[in-house]
């Protein structure tokens, strides 16, 4: 069942200069997306730096307007909702922000932040019964209990993420958004984190929307995966079907360039050309294809819809597949 559907999602940032703020154009950081999570599912959002995955997150928690589009949340309009009603729903709806350092107020203790939300969302709590449950918060995510009365200045880049973790889970949220929530840190902790969020989900039934580039995370936690480029899903797939076969040429590149340690399942390198496009300035045609192995003259002046191709597998391209060779192997590429 669909917990989260997001409908034809537009996001416009206007390009001002000068000292009275001059309108110079329109970036469109995010161009008509699509997208469903479902209940208890990990729904991994992939693409390079600007391409728009977490404008899309935080349109869809309403963190930032959308421009157009739509957002229901079970079913449910977000976007038709009034600031008291939008603050009740942000309960089941939480988020996990990509740097640990900044998401925490320095001036505020840690018992006192993971307590914040039960303070908005459960104001019935006595302070005792709050206390406790912010040290049953933290001993979730694998923190002692002495660890309130800690600053964040005393903590690791992990331990605050975890902290993090325990104060979007206080709301007792059904959906969890993680924006790169291991970029930050060390990748000897990188692993422990993924394992925290993989254990929560399935002991707590979360469903989990994961921003990420780091494609080894997204194999590990995902069930299906969403890829961006430009503002647009390129291609929609369960993790073992677009790992095993990409259809769309940049989810190729892209799988292309991860580490694979088993001999049986290297993959040749594409090296892409070119510079990713301007979003003030974005190609005709499919946004791909200044830089795509395969284009033909005629992908630059049609844009390839999001169609499903294989059941259950949606790609933006007229030669969806052409690329890969079975076995995994790339041909027709720039080497």
């Amino acid at each position: 069942m669909t917990l989260l559907e997001i409908a034809g999602l537009r996001k416009d940032f206007p390009v001002r200069r000068g000292l009275l703020g001059r309108t110079l154009g329109t970036v469109r950081a995010v161009d008509g997306v699509d997208l469903a999570v479902r209940r208890g599912e990990c729904l991994a959002l992939v693409g390079e730096s600007g391409s728009g995955k977490t404008t899309v997150a935080r349109c869809a928690l309403r963190l930032v307007e959308p421009t157009a589009g739509s957002v229901r949340f079970d079913g449910e309009d977000l976007l038709a909702l009034g600031p008291r009603e939008l603050r009740r729903r942000r309960r089941r709806f939480q988020m996990v922000f990509q740097d640990p350092y900044g998401s925490l107020n320095p001036r505020q203790r840690i018992g006192s932040a993971v307590g914040e939300p039960l303070e908005v969302h459960e104001s019935g709590l006595s302070r005792m019964e709050r206390g406790e449950r912010v040290r049953e918060l933290l001993g979730t995510v694998g923190l002692p209990p002495e660890m309130t009365a800690r600053w964040p200045h005393e903590l690791s880049g992990g331990q605050r993420q975890r902290v993090g973790i325990a104060r979007a889970l206080a709301a007792g949220p059904e959906l969890l958004v993680a924006d790169e929530p291991v970029t930050a840190l060390d990748v000897s902790i990188r692993g422990q984190i993924l394992s925290l969020l993989e254990d929560l989900r399935q002991r707590l039934g979360l469903a989990l929307l994961l921003i990420a580039h780091d494609m080894t995370a997204v194999e590990r936690l995902a069930d299906r995966v969403a890829v961006m480029y430009l503002g647009r899903i390129v291609e929609v797939a369960p993790r073992t079907a677009l790992f095993s076969r990409p259809l769309h040429p940049y989810t190729v590149s892209l799988l292309s360039a991860v580490p694979r340690p088993e001999p049986g399942r290297r993959r040749s390198r594409i090296v892409l050309g070119g510079e990713p496009p301007s979003p003030l300035a974005p190609p005709t045609g499919c946004p791909f294809h200044p830089r795509c192995p395969i284009a033909r003259p005629h992908c630059s002046a049609d844009t390839p819809p999001l169609a499903e191709v294989e059941p259950g597998r949606f790609a933006a391209c007229f030669y969806a597949g052409e690329l890969t060779a079975p076995g995994g192997n790339l041909s027709g590429a720039r080497a």
